[in-house]
């Protein structure tokens, strides 16, 4: 192996790794969960970015560490036939986080996807299972661009706007964000967003849904409309999002701030997928966990009739408060208020609780639901479990625990809506 050498002398910080800046030649192993592949130098493992299994990189040490190393591939000695010519450059070696995969195709990138989830599923729940991510509709034709219809930015020392520098607190000033949707970048034009001078450390939500309907910014919180800020308490904080779903229209009013769907596609492909992994639920009881503004509860409450019954539960405050106005006149839809663990166990604040249930829908947070929340659906032997999952290695291990109470693994769909990066959507089936 030849002898690594040191690129140019770096700032040292006080507990920087003496690793860090190294350069070495390495030749790239398989993918791994987080959006880098895996090396070796030495016999140590080397985590790096910005390169393709198969390659040949040089890659310079950004993390060093007794157990293992992080790097990013500066030089490509040897290159795969997936790599093409970055899609967004300001994500490359030492730029921005949020566009690691852009140096590949996007073929490769869902197999790249499936392969992690395919890995994670193996390791952490012992199934075997091939796995194939779907391409969201319409980013074949954009190239995988300009599907974000919400976008968060931050302002460096000198007010410019950008993303921070992966893993680090450093601002990356920016003059376009291409992973934004059309209606994106013309509010970031029309606002000034990349050309103006902000104050350092201001944060700026660009929100336009995916209608083209009402978009906004957020500057800390605050609507900012026509250079100046929207200080009046009944200033616009919320836009509203529509979606169709197996021929019936839904409309949200949605905090601009909370949570909601980036990619412009994705909360129709996601609800479309939910009611086809309940299946038939006309009069049955679904509880709809981690429910936010109520994404899935609409398409659920269509789904069930008004025989049946949904019950929401959501521990953030404003988005149950979005939710109410959204399920507005839904008699058998029922929302609780509170972590969803402590719900399930002893009822929300109002002391109300939450009883069995037919089906149940989860879609947790990146940590996925966890043991508590697990063994509290398990104890309410709902004859189906549809997970909707944003973390493979979440997912993986939750599957595992659902095995533990006799639930097994059905169909697993796959859905690549974070193009250019490694995040993939999983929509999971467990069946008791």
């Amino acid at each position: 192996m030849p002898r690594p050498r040191r690129s140019a002398p770096r700032p040292r910080t006080r507990h920087q790794d003496p690793e860090v800046g190294l350069e070495l030649e390495l030749d790239v192993g398989p993918v791994a969960h987080g959006g880098h592949c895996v090396a070796r130098h030495e016999g140590r493992v080397v985590f790096v970015r910005h390169t393709l299994p198969g390659e040949r990189v040089r890659a310079r040490v950004t993390e060093g560490g007794a157990r293992y190393w992080r790097a990013d591939a500066v030089e490509v000695l040897a290159a795969s036939p997936d790599r093409v010519t970055p899609a967004w450059p300001a994500a490359g070696p030492g730029g921005v986080g949020g566009g690691e995969l852009s140096h590949v195709a996007l073929p490769a990138q869902r197999r790249w996807k499936a392969d992690v989830l395919a890995e994670q599923l193996q390791r952490l729940a012992g199934l075997t299972r091939d796995v194939v991510v779907e391409a969201a509709p319409g980013d074949d034709e954009r190239g995988g661009l300009g599907y974000r219809t919400r976008v968060g930015l931050v302002t460096d020392a000198e007010g410019r706007a950008g993303m921070r520098r992966f893993r680090s607190h450093d601002v990356v000033p920016l003059d376009a964000m291409p992973l934004g949707t059309p209606e994106v970048a013309a509010l970031a034009a029309t606002e000034g967003v990349f050309t103006r001078r902000w104050r350092p450390g201001r944060q700026l939500e660009l929100v336009a849904p995916a209608g083209g309907a009402d978009p906004l910014v957020l500057l800390d919180g605050t609507p900012w409309r026509r250079g100046r800020a929207d200080t009046r308490p009944n200033a616009r904080r919320a836009v509203t999002e529509t979606l169709a779903v197996r021929g019936v229209e839904h409309r949200y009013r949605v905090a601009a701030d909370g949570f909601w769907q980036v990619h412009r596609e994705a909360p129709g492909v996601l609800a479309g997928a939910v009611l086809d992994a309940v299946g038939d639920v006309d009069g049955a009881t679904v509880l709809d966990l981690y429910s936010g503004a109520g994404l899935f509860t609409l398409p659920l409450a269509a789904a069930v009739g008004p025989s049946g019954r949904v019950v929401a539960v959501e521990g953030d405050t404003q988005a149950v408060k979005d939710a109410r106005r959204n399920v507005h006149g839904l008699g058998h839809v029922e929302l609780r208020l509170g972590a969803v663990d402590r719900v399930l166990a002893d009822g929300d604040a109002a002391g109300e609780g939450v009883g069995a249930a037919d089906v149940v829908v989860l879609d947790p947070p990146r940590a996925g639901a966890g043991r508590a929340v697990v063994d509290a659906v398990a104890a309410r032997a709902p004859r189906r479990v549809v997970y909707v999952a944003c973390d493979p290695a979440a997912l993986a291990r939750d599957v595992g625990l659902l095995a533990g109470h006799g639930y097994t693994l059905g169909p697993l769909r796959a859905f690549d809506l974070f193009a250019h990066t490694h995040h993939v959507e999983a929509v999971a089936v467990l069946e008791r």
